[in-house]
This record gives structure tokens, C-alpha cells and sequence, in this order.
């Protein structure tokens, strides 16, 4: 029936339209000097909008969100309808999911060939070893683009990006051992692992306190004290 099949397809472009707007707002935020912490708690205390899905990061990926808003887009084409939103949603996603390559790049004045990187989560989501349309997989082919390397850890993905990607970047047993011989550490999936690390260790094996999170897991303050560079979306910049 065309009302239930539609139904399922226009909640989840829904729901990532909502997060695609979201990015866009944390990008301006940064633009603005603006604190997207502060926007979404703002906008999410509005019960008519609600707090799910208000999370800025590097994009939406999996199966569902990205097969369901290309699904709803596809009805609208063979039906000659010009569906805006949609196409501007997708065109944003993915571009988000490199955002952290263009920080990078600008970080770096353009060159990161011979830089390397640590990369913390490749799934999608965590609690998932789904590797499908996720942003990590974007961030690595980018990087290799530019002639870096990447050491990545995940605690249920790393089987499935070895099948895809083989020995085109290298493996970590755990978090802290991607660390090692790293220029930045770029974090892509907000596992609950990643959330809290032993920061004393993490200290001693770096030898560059410079963090790109694309999962906005750390308190701001918190890093200045701990003397990093972190890089996170939509909140200011700590040097």
C-alpha cells in the first residue's frame, strides 16, 4: 500500500533531515563562533521538537537512513516532482562526512601527504559492526587521496573495513595502540569506549596532543586543561 511504504521512507528522511540540519547549524556555528551545545539544548527543550536526533557530527550512514531518504527522493523523480529538501539533505551528508579531512587540511596548510593517523570507530553507529555508508570509510579514502596513512581501532568494525578496504590502512588491537607514531587522532564513531579513556595513558603515547572529533565527545574546558588542540564540530576552538 502506497501510504505505509511512504509512511516508513518519510519518518526516517525525517529524522535525517533533522540531523543534516543540525550539521549545517554546528557549521555556522563555527563560522559565527557560536557553541552548538548550546543551540541544540536551546532548540531541543522545545517539546514540539524534541531532543533526539539533534547530535552535529560527520553525517548519517547505515543502511536505513541513507536507503530511505534515496528511496523517497526516487518516488519523487519517477513522479516528476522536484523534492527539494531531499536533495539538499543528501548533497550536505556527503559533504559532512569529510568535514573533518577539510579541518585537517587547513590544519595542515593543505598538505597531509606523509602525515599519519589515528582513527578511533569505523561502524556507523556504535553497539554495531555495520560499516555501511559510514563516514569513517569516506574519511580513509580521502586520506589516502592525500597521500596520508591511517591506523584505525573499532571495537566490532575492524572485520568488516578489512574484507572492503585489505591493507590499505593498518589495524590496532586497541584504542590506545592506534595512538602510536600518530600526527592527530581523528575519532568517527562515538563508542562508549572512546567516551572515557584513560587520558594519562593516552598522554604518553601521542606525541601530538591534537584531537579531530567528529563525534563532539570531549568537554571543552576539560581538554583546555588537559593542554590538547581539539577540533570538534560546531563548538569553539581550543588551542
Amino acid at each position: 500500500e502506497r501510504s505505509s511504504e511512504l509512511t516508513k521512507y518519510a519518518a526516517n528522511s525525517f529524522l535525517a533531515t533533522k540531523i543534516t540540519f543540525m550539521n549545517e547549524v554546528a557549521n555556522l556555528c563555527e563560522i559565527v563562533g557560536a557553541d552548538v551545545d548550546a543551540v541544540r539544548k536551546g532548540i531541543g527543550s522545545d517539546d514540539r521538537i524534541g531532543k533526539r536526533f539533534l547530535f552535529p557530527g560527520i553525517g548519517y550512514g547505515g543502511s536505513c537512513f541513507p536507503k530511505d531518504v534515496q528511496a523517497l527522493a526516487k518516488a519523487a523523480d519517477e513522479n516528476s516532482y522536484d523534492f527539494q529538501i531531499l536533495k539538499a539533505v543528501m548533497e550536505v551528508n556527503e559533504r559532512q562526512k569529510t568535514i573533518l579531512v577539510d579541518k585537517l587540511l587547513k590544519y595542515y596548510k593543505g598538505n597531509l601527504k606523509g602525515k599519519h593517523f589515528a582513527l578511533w570507530g569505523l561502524a556507523f553507529k556504535p553497539e554495531t559492526d555495520d560499516i555501511r555508508e559510514a563516514p569513517a570509510l569516506y574519511i580513509i579514502d580521502q586520506l589516502i587521496k592525500q597521500g596520508a596513512t591511517v591506523t584505525a581501532f573499532d571495537p566490532e568494525g575492524m572485520e568488516n573495513v578489512k574484507a572492503q578496504l585489505g591493507d590499505k590502512i593498518r589495524y590496532a588491537s586497541n584504542q590506545y595502540e592506534a595512538l602510536k607514531d600518530a600526527d592527530a587522532l581523528l575519532i568517527a564513531t562515538e563508542w562508549s569506549v572512546f567516551r572515557n579513556p584513560d587520558f594519562d595513558k593516552m598522554e604518553e603515547i601521542l606525541s601530538n596532543k591534537v584531537i579531530f572529533d567528529g563525534r563532539n565527545l570531549y568537554d571543552l574546558q576539560k581538554m583546555i586543561d588537559l593542554g590538547y588542540y581539539y577540533n570538534s564540530v560546531g563548538r569553539k576552538l581550543i588551542i
